[in-house]
């Protein structure tokens, strides 16, 4: 690489290089058990996501505000996942570590977009159990399916902006020095620290876009459950109490798989005392672990999803032993 890096000269003014090298996995040893690991994550992503969404386009009961916000993150768990693990196992299992210019962009504008989009849906169904529990007469009036619908558009609209202008500032950088990119795919944090001129507009909309997309969105669902809890504690039956703190179950096992691992890989990425080559394991489980275990916490710890799944088996089997007679 080092030939590669010679051929761009720190003299030029400007240099927007035609590829870049990603060059993430590449000192990692036995990393090829690794690639196979991702694609069965990748499969069962995909498998169970589209299983998730076909159950509550199925189930007439299921098209609720709370469960269009539900499909909307198996959307985006679906395309988080295609948007990072095809293009690493195909850059780093089939050795295509260089990518042009315009796709490394591309790279980065998709899986930061669908990974900021999860951190705000579960803000969204966060908000969804807050109205529920804090004001149950009030849901249906304030919760509508029309309602859902605009908050979710507001957020892809707000996010994609966002991303877009995060994209876009990484044109104005000149790489003079090097194209290797110190990660599993086009990452903006490396790229712009690779930069010769001026890149302290990329740091602070770099720093703008983890607080919020990580940080404010983190705060919001612990004010939410603070709220939930107050609420509950007002409930004089034990028993109500459960059930309502049970709607809430699967949301709050999202938000640890999803939030712990990055608060853990950040934080200790800022201490200087996580290796890179563990921080690169590491930031890649939390993109991709996630969107595979969502509709399995859902599958299995919502009651609604369960009683879907059933009824939908038992109109099966119905209709199977009817033709076969």
């Amino acid at each position: 690489m080092s030939s590669l890096n010679s051929t761009v000269s720190p003299n030029v003014a400007f240099v927007r290089p035609q590829f870049f090298y990603i060059n993430g996995f590449s000192n990692i040893p036995h990393v090829k058990y690794y690639y196979i690991f991702l694609c069965f994550v990748y499969a069962v992503t995909v498998f169970a996501n589209f299983f998730i969404i076909f159950i509550i386009y199925e189930e007439k009961f299921l098209h609720t505000p709370k469960y269009i916000a539900v499909l909307n993150l198996a959307v985006i768990d679906i395309c988080e996942s295609t948007a990072l693990i095809p293009k690493l196992i195909d850059t780093f299992l089939f050795d295509s570590q260089f990518i042009t210019y315009e796709a490394c962009l591309a790279n980065m504008f998709f899986v930061h977009l669908f990974t900021a989009m999860q951190s705000l849906t579960l803000v969204v169904l966060a908000y969804d159990r807050f109205v529920a529990i804090c004001f149950p007469l009030r849901y249906h009036v304030i919760m509508t399916n029309s309602s859902m619908l605009v908050i979710i558009a507001c957020i892809w609209v707000f996010t994609a902006t966002i991303i877009i202008t995060l994209v876009l500032l990484i044109t104005r950088l000149t790489f003079c020095r090097s194209i290797i990119i110190e990660s599993y795919f086009c990452d903006h944090g490396p790229m712009y620290h690779m930069a010769c001129n001026d890149n302290s507009p990329n740091s602070i909309h770099a720093k703008i876009c983890i607080a919020v997309f990580s940080f404010v969105p983190f705060s919001l669902i612990v004010l939410s459950y603070v709220c939930i809890i107050s609420a509950l504690l007002k409930i004089a039956s034990g028993e109500e109490r459960l059930k309502a703190m049970k709607t809430c179950t699967s949301h709050l096992m999202l938000v640890i798989v999803y939030y712990v691992p990055f608060f853990i890989t950040y934080i200790s990425a800022l201490m200087s005392v996580i290796h890179p080559n563990t921080r690169i394991i590491c930031t890649s489980l939390s993109s991709t672990i996630p969107p595979m275990l969502n509709p399995i916490i859902y599958t299995l710890k919502t009651e609604e999803i369960i009683g879907a799944i059933r009824k939908l088996y038992k109109r099966n089997t119905i209709i199977t032993a009817v033709v076969n007679q």
